[in-house]
């Protein structure tokens, strides 16, 4: 049986007091945060609701952010102007409830962030994300984030990259 899940904007329609991930900080984020986070425009929320019943089987957070120029690979930065930082977007907080854990919708809810922060109206050079431990930083590896110069558990991984790859292959 195939779940189906939408990805949309969280707004207050959106029920939230039963998610569950695994992580008490992340899950008291989406219940106690998140809304005042997008109320202040210090990030946006989108969730994963399953279509049959509404409820939230996950969500990530989006924000801006900028990468020091240094931190890069000269591989990346051979074809970047001199700029001292690099703006980006900050995939901040990713989770899944336990229930939809394993089923690809980390996967998804990845890909839907790189095609947002694509479709920003402003500049976005790459997504960064803060691995939260070893296995999150497996993940974003195994989807071809780096880590960045300095940083123990940040990571990059350039718009342009991200598109062609999933161009190529969706994110699994």
């Amino acid at each position: 049986m195939t779940v189906s899940f939408r990805i949309e904007p969280l707004s207050a329609a959106h029920h939230r007091s039963g998610f569950q991930s695994g992580s008490e900080p992340l899950d008291r984020y989406l219940r106690e945060q998140a809304s005042q986070d997008i109320k202040r425009h210090i990030a946006t929320c989108f969730v994963a609701v399953h279509i049959e019943t509404g409820e939230v089987a996950g969500y990530y957070t989006l924000t801006a952010t900028s990468i020091p120029v240094d931190q890069l690979s000269r591989q990346i930065t051979k074809k970047l102007p001199r700029y001292p930082v690099i703006p980006a977007a900050l995939l901040g907080r990713l989770a899944i409830g336990r229930r939809d854990q394993g089923a690809g919708l980390g996967s998804a809810l990845l890909a839907d962030s790189i095609m947002r922060a694509a479709r920003a109206e402003l500049g976005v050079f790459a997504i960064v994300v803060d691995a939260k431990d070893q296995a999150a930083q497996r993940f974003y590896e195994h989807h071809g984030f780096t880590p960045l110069a300095g940083e123990q558990r940040r990571l990059c991984l350039p718009i342009a990259t991200a598109l062609r790859a999933l161009e190529n292959r969706p994110f699994t």
